[in-house]
């Protein structure tokens, strides 16, 4: 038996090209790959990595226990048409390798009810199962259909704005399985074919339809549920559907060590094409939640980005906090992709505006210990005169850097975009760094912390947080505290706590201090203070605006005291708070334990 009818046009042919499209830019990407990622990939699939990838697969592209965590209800949501629609296909699979044997084509699976001989003695155990799953697939649609509609229901205050092609994939897609589970039911009330759902509305469609009604209908049905399939498959690799084939490359590279860098390359295409742009990302933006602006988080830089429309507005209006970036399921480095626009962007410097650093050094003292202030660190001096207290009191010599003004850390230019520039600065302190012989470099500034460790490469140097440097010193013993009954409630500095991972040691220098309480939003969800450098279009007023909302949770606990360990976020709490603000160093001096105390 041929098993063939002319409705299967149009879902074989959305089948080829779709296949055809996402073999075309799979293989493109990979091609285009740096030689030492592509080294990195041969190394790494006949390890470990490989399995652990596979069931990552698993858990986050079929069953995404990431969204789950953030809000359960839109896990069920994802998973229940991922996972759902993954198992009506391995289901069906066997079902017709069983009923019509092996070899069968493509689209015999796909449309098995149709082409299935008839009814089946004591039932078929395939068709409720399939009954099940079509059921359980039927209740994600709906559940997208009322996250559109109402969204703050579902857990998500805002939802994505879409394009026209993802619009047009979007409506095929929900129309996908109400056709299945019509067309089904005509067959199941012409054959009898069907399970306690599909079978039960044939039977009720049976009884009060003419048969040749039913017919026509069936018909009629059908090419309805091809049409849409095949709209779907020919939508999707240019919609933003095109994740569900992305994301899973993308697991398998990232296991492999492939990473974006400070240029754009072809591993970048994966990334923003396995935004599946859930809108997760949108209520973490403070820029949406306390300024209103609605039209410029990583979802649409993403978007944006991969249909070549991406304008300055987009680009450069983002804190870069990190907030949405710990909070994506599929784990994109937005900020990276959004550092490497910007770099495209910006025309080539004349690198030769540096070179008046060479040969200059303003910095005094010598030991293996050495301190880098940090531009915002010398606008704060009282940070720098708390850190000299806390050096002296542990007896550390000291070599300093820039007590005396010197080069920035460079990555302001950076996240601005101008990375060859950062790269004069950064060598021109790597120098700095290595003439003077340190083996250990203390910075109060987060910015410049990530950037040393990150970009700078120093070889035989550790690079530490002052908090990180301080809890050192209390549990060597090398200084120790006064505890007092002083409440302090902590700041998390973006790039300290989400962007380098340091959010215990802090903790622990206050409660030696006296005691702590938590704001509502703290660690990794703890809001940025408004005051980013990485954002070059709101003014003072809208940053003020973000740091007033963030220090007013900070007040709202209560505490004595506001404590963070930044500069740049001190002096934004500051400017809006009624309380005390110190950065942790301050705490430490003034609780310092001397001789006979």
């Amino acid at each position: 038996m041929a098993y063939y009818d002319s409705f299967v046009i149009p879902f074989l042919a959305g089948t080829v090209f779709m296949f055809a499209v996402i073999a075309w830019k799979w293989c493109r990407w990979i091609w285009l790959l740096p030689s030492e990622d592509k080294r990195a990939i041969s190394k790494g699939v006949f390890t470990s990595a490989t399995p652990k990838a596979v069931w990552e697969v698993i858990s986050e592209s079929l069953l995404h226990r990431k969204i789950f965590r953030v809000n359960p209800l839109l896990g069920y949501m994802h998973m229940s048409l991922a996972f759902g629609w993954f198992l009506l296909i391995v289901v069906g699979w066997i079902e017709a390798a069983v009923e019509l044997g092996a070899g069968t084509p493509l689209h015999a699976h796909v449309f098995f009810r149709y082409f299935d001989p008839g009814a089946h003695a004591g039932g078929n155990p395939f068709a409720t199962v399939m009954d099940l799953l079509l059921l359980m697939v039927l209740s994600g649609v709906v559940l997208a259909w009322f996250k559109r509609v109402r969204s703050r229901a579902m857990g998500m205050k805002r939802t994505t704005r879409h394009v026209l092609v993802d619009r047009v994939a979007l409506t095929a897609l929900w129309f996908v399985f109400p056709l299945r589970l019509a067309a089904e039911s005509f067959m199941a009330a012409i054959k009898h074919n069907g399970g306690f759902l599909t079978g039960g509305l044939g039977d009720l469609i049976a009884a009060h339809m003419d048969p040749a009604v039913i017919a026509g209908v069936n018909s009629v049905l059908w090419w309805l549920y091809s049409f849409a399939l095949g709209t779907f498959f020919v939508a999707m690799p240019f919609s933003r559907y095109m994740h569900i084939f992305t994301e899973i490359p993308l697991i398998f590279l990232r296991r492999y060590k492939v990473r974006s860098g400070d240029h754009t390359k072809s591993f970048d295409n994966f990334q923003i094409q396995a935004c599946s742009r859930c809108g997760i990302c949108i209520d973490p933006c403070q820029l949406q939640r306390d300024l209103g602006i609605g039209d410029v988080q990583s979802v649409y830089f993403l978007r944006d980005r991969r249909y070549g429309r991406l304008s300055d507005k987009v680009l450069d209006n983002c804190l870069m906090c990190g907030r949405c970036e710990v909070k994506c399921p599929v784990g994109i480095e937005l900020n990276t992709l959004r550092s490497n626009s910007r770099q495209e962007r910006v025309d080539s410097p004349a690198l030769t505006r540096y070179d008046y650093l060479k040969g200059t050094d303003r910095s005094s003292g010598s030991g293996r210990v050495g301190y880098f202030a940090g531009c915002m660190t010398l606008l704060t001096p009282v940070t720098l005169r708390s850190m000299e207290r806390i050096f002296a009191a542990a007896g550390e010599d000291v070599w300093w850097a820039d007590r005396d003004g010197a080069s920035c850390c460079g990555r302001p230019l950076k996240l601005s975009g101008e990375v060859n520039a950062a790269r004069r600065i950064m060598e021109y302190n790597k120098e700095q760094f290595a003439a003077h012989g340190i083996s250990t470099l203390v910075t109060s500034c987060p910015i410049c912390l990530k950037v040393f460790r990150e970009d700078y490469a120093l070889e035989g140097i550790e690079v530490l947080h002052h908090t990180e440097y301080i809890l050192r010193l209390l549990e060597q013993g090398r200084i120790a505290l006064n505890a007092g009954d002083t409440v302090y409630t902590y700041h998390d500095p973006c790039e300290l706590g989400r962007g380098s991972g340091i959010y215990d040691e802090p903790r622990q220098i206050l409660g030696m201090a006296g005691k702590l309480v938590e704001p509502e939003h703290s660690r990794s969800d703890a809001m940025c203070c408004g005051s980013s450098l990485a954002n070059t279009v709101i003014d003072d007023g809208q940053q003020l605006r973000i740091g007033a909302a963030m220090t007013t949770e900070l007040e709202r606990t209560g505490a004595g005291c506001i404590v963070t360990a930044c500069p740049l976020c001190k002096k934004a709490i500051v400017r809006n708070a009624t309380l005390p603000v110190a950065d942790i160093s301050q705490i430490v001096a003034e609780r310092l334990q001397v001789s006979g105390t």
